[in-house]
């Protein structure tokens, strides 16, 4: 049950708020707690019919999350205490059926309106308050507006000619249709070797009558080392849980381990190859993230950990051409600097008779037609096409929604020619607004759970100072926002990263800025950065 009755305001019976949430993700059903018990009125405004965020929308077959279960969820002793995966990397379903047992154990759902999606929000200067109007044809007023609306909200599809021709069935992997869809004994095609592309490929190998992979850039994917959890396993492992908590909000990705504290230029060649043996097999995103300190500033370095990782992968594929479009000799980017994918079984389906591999770069797609894809080389018929397109990231989810300021500039304009959020999280000119997981914030770089706890702490240290001292409203100021901004860019532009046409950069959007849309110094440093603001009265804001 609600534990604050919403008021109603004197203006036709619209529901007036303290704080609207958007995305009943993790960072949504966090901050909904931690308000509420602050005496606050709040609301979550979620698109889908289910708490989840993104574990929602992502139900394609083969959908699973690429951290371990453990790091995977809320550090609450009282929440994690009473739940159990049953793999160490959770599929779709056991994600969904977690943020069903939060919401159920910290009873959210009162005051989660689901099946609204907001698509317009205007703040008014005379009351200092945000109007909210949704798909569903509500409207509602409230005195801060928060968006937690993840990095991948936002499905990109791209302008295939004839791609409205296709009679078959035709989904985006996060449009997916709720109830299912089999591929058993379909002519299925997968376009695109994201995490997505590469999930549904393994799943579709196995069953599919024939499977077609159209790639354009290879996925360097790393071994996932999936395991089921038997009772005991997860009993001693959960008596790990309190100090693994307590440790990934000191890290640098949010996890309960950091990189090591050497290079990999300052090894010889046989420690260099040991090491990287060694936590190629404790998998996952370790030989990522866990792994020598210099990889992602130091090309001699990097190109020693692509070596190693073409080697490994190349041993699976036994035809020597398809080795080479999958795991090319030289690399085509630098390691790790578009987000690898962890894969199960991915290289070794190219092995199968029943699963093809179409090299975009050499045969690029001329058109969609009724019956598949038509490439420079020839037609693939299909019977279902799978768009793993991947998201408008990062900034997609904030400007879909048309959001406007005091001087009734949108977000999407203010944007336009280059992000501008002071700490991530803020925005001069849109007062009492607040984002999570948002642009020039570690967010691609940081354990989504880990991320939802310190970003949304620190929201609610600002919203009770404000409440506090009865001020009305609070925005980033120009210089704070362009100084974040500055600092954002020289802690990328002194890596590897921008010399890859990733999503981190938005460089998969045509016409998108291309620009570092993550903080890249780490969680750690960066939640210091916050905590000295507010040590320093919210420095960067304009408070009143």
């Amino acid at each position: 049950m609600s534990t604050i009755e919403a008021k109603l305001a004197n203006n036709g019976g619209v529901e007036d708020l303290d704080v609207i949430l958007v995305g009943a993700g993790f960072a949504g059903l966090y901050l909904l707690d931690r308000l509420r018990s602050m005496g606050m009125s709040v609301q979550v405004f979620e698109a889908g019919d289910a708490p989840g965020g993104v574990w929602y929308w992502n139900c394609y077959p083969g959908a699973r999350v690429d951290s371990p279960g453990p790091m995977y969820q809320f550090s609450r002793d009282d929440l994690w205490r009473d739940w159990k995966f049953s793999e160490l990397y959770p599929s779709w379903q056991e994600i969904r059926d977690y943020f069903h047992y939060v919401s159920r154990k910290l009873g959210l759902n009162p005051d989660i309106r689901f099946n609204r999606r907001v698509n317009e929000a205007e703040f008014d200067p005379a009351s200092n308050r945000w109007t909210v109007r949704s798909t569903d044809g509500s409207v509602t007023r409230s005195r801060y507006f928060v968006l937690c609306t993840g990095l991948a909200s936002k499905p990109y599809i791209p302008d295939l000619p004839g791609l409205s021709d296709f009679v078959g069935e035709r989904h985006h992997t996060a449009l997916w249709p709720q109830q299912g869809l089999d591929l058993a004994g379909k002519r299925v095609g997968v376009v695109g070797t994201g995490a997505s592309g590469v999930q549904v490929a393994q799943e579709a190998a196995g069953v599919a009558a024939h499977l077609t992979v159209f790639q354009r850039t290879p996925n360097l994917a790393l071994p996932m080392r999936q395991r089921k959890l038997d009772d005991d396993t997860i009993r001693r492992m959960k008596e790990g849980y309190p100090r693994a908590y307590e440790k990934r909000r000191t890290t640098f990705g949010g996890f309960d381990y950091e990189s090591l504290e050497k290079s990999a230029s300052k090894v010889s060649e046989e420690e260099r190859r040991a090491t990287f043996e060694r936590i190629w097999e404790i998998g996952g995103l370790a030989p990522w993230v866990g792994s020598f300190s210099d990889l992602f500033v130091n090309e001699q370095s990097n190109r020693a950990a692509y070596g190693f990782w073409r080697d490994k992968t190349r041993a699976r594929i036994k035809d020597p051409a398809l080795a080479e479009i999958l795991a090319p000799t030289e690399p085509i980017h630098p390691y790790g600097t578009k987000r690898p994918s962890l894969e199960q079984n991915f290289f070794d389906i190219f092995n199968q008779s029943n699963v093809s591999l179409v090299d975009l770069r050499k045969t690029p797609i001329e058109r969609v037609t009724r019956s598949g894809i038509k490439t420079t080389a020839g037609e693939h018929d299909l019977d279902i096409l799978v768009l793993a397109t991947g998201f408008d990231a990062v900034t997609g989810g904030l400007t879909g929604i048309d959001i406007r300021g005091t001087g009734g500039q949108a977000l999407k304009e203010k944007w336009a020619k280059g992000v501008r959020a002071h700490l991530g999280m803020a925005v001069a000119g849109f007062p009492n607004l607040l984002f999570v997981y948002g642009p020039q914030s570690p967010n691609a770089f940081a354990n989504g759970p880990t991320c939802a706890e310190l970003q949304g702490d620190w929201i609610t240290g600002l919203l009770d100072h404000v409440r506090q001292r009865d001020w009305k409203r609070f925005e980033a100021t120009v210089a704070a926002e362009e100084e974040w901004r500055a600092q954002v860019h020289a802690l990328a532009d002194a890596t590897l990263f921008p010399q890859a046409d990733s999503w981190y950069l938005g460089a998969n959007i045509p016409g998108k800025p291309r620009e570092m849309l993550s903080f890249i110094g780490g969680l750690s440093t960066y939640i210091a950065k916050c905590n000295e603001s507010a040590e320093r009265g919210y420095e960067g804001f304009a408070i009143g």
